[in-house]
């Protein structure tokens, strides 16, 4: 079993990374959390899921990596929900922080799940029954600072905060890395305009 794959990373994507180590180049599917966290980077290490499918004409084996080993946890317990398989769980990661979807959870934000595309209101609903309690009980919940009433846009204006976001997904930026920058910048200025901090976010995300 493959704990982690450390090396170089020679080519980059949104959705794959390839990582070279002792002369071998591993292709990892990757969340746009992950992507965020390692883009610019020379070399990479990355926790690995492997899921391997049988059946049909071909056998199936793919290697999913993780930036932290608490995305990657937290990427185990969606797939464990009935109607989440591999790539919608991938999905879920790249629409939404892991504090944002481990918060969405534990406060039965049923809306926000269902913003996933493939993510329709029973699976949101089995997503909160099935995993809320298990958040909370891995320590998932603790080191996210997750909590009842917490959201990913505390201590800052929330209004500004989903404007801004919601203007850089519609020119076509991924939300999760675009939210991580306009929490940034709102935390620097909290006086600033909509318009003042996706000017801001416009220069700073790649």
């Amino acid at each position: 079993m493959i704990e982690y794959i450390k090396g170089e990373l020679t080519e980059l994507t949104p959705a794959l990374a390839v990582v070279e180590t002792a002369g071998v180049g591993y292709a990892l599917s990757i969340s746009l959390n992950t992507y965020s966290d390692i883009q610019g980077k020379k070399v990479a290490k990355l926790y690995v899921h492997e899921a391997i499918q049988t059946g049909g004409r071909d056998d199936n084996y793919t290697l999913y990596g993780f930036a932290t080993k608490r995305e990657r946890e937290l990427y185990r317990l969606l797939i464990t929900v009935s109607g989440v398989g591999a790539n919608t769980a991938r999905t879920m990661l790249s629409s939404l922080s892991p504090q944002e979807l481990c918060n969405a959870i534990a406060n039965g934000d049923e809306k926000l799940i269902k913003t996933v595309k493939g993510i329709g209101l029973k699976t949101a609903q089995r997503v909160i029954v099935d995993l809320r309690d298990k958040i909370m009980s891995t320590g998932i919940a603790d080191e996210l600072h997750v909590g009842k009433g917490t959201s990913a846009s505390s201590a800052i204006n929330t209004p500004v905060y989903e404007e801004a976001v919601s203007a850089m997904t519609m020119l076509g930026f991924s939300p999760a890395p675009t939210a991580k920058v306009v929490t940034e910048i709102i935390k620097e200025h909290p006086d600033w305009t909509v318009e003042t901090v996706v000017k801001e976010t416009l220069k700073r995300v790649k």
